[in-house]
């Protein structure tokens, strides 16, 4: 198991140690580090993911507003 040390206001101390006082504070700590880590994780894969479907944006044929709205109309008849 390792040991982090590191320094936070004292307001968020005091808020913590309040809001879980009759906790462990050590797991408390381990899950909130957990879900920050997991949090990080979906924000790359989603921003990984946004870059590959707009990566072929440029490759795509381009079509008007009139164009897409004579499409629309085609295919409802």
């Amino acid at each position: 198991m390792a040991v982090v040390d590191f320094s936070v206001p004292d307001d968020v101390k005091t808020a913590f140690d309040r809001a879980f006082k009759n906790q462990n504070k050590s797991a408390v700590i381990a899950d909130l580090m957990r879900r920050a880590v997991a949090e990080a994780q979906l924000r790359e894969r989603r921003a990984k993911l946004f870059r590959d479907l707009t990566a072929g944006r440029k490759d795509r044929p381009r079509v008007t507003s009139e164009q897409a709205r004579t499409s629309r109309i085609a295919e409802r008849t």
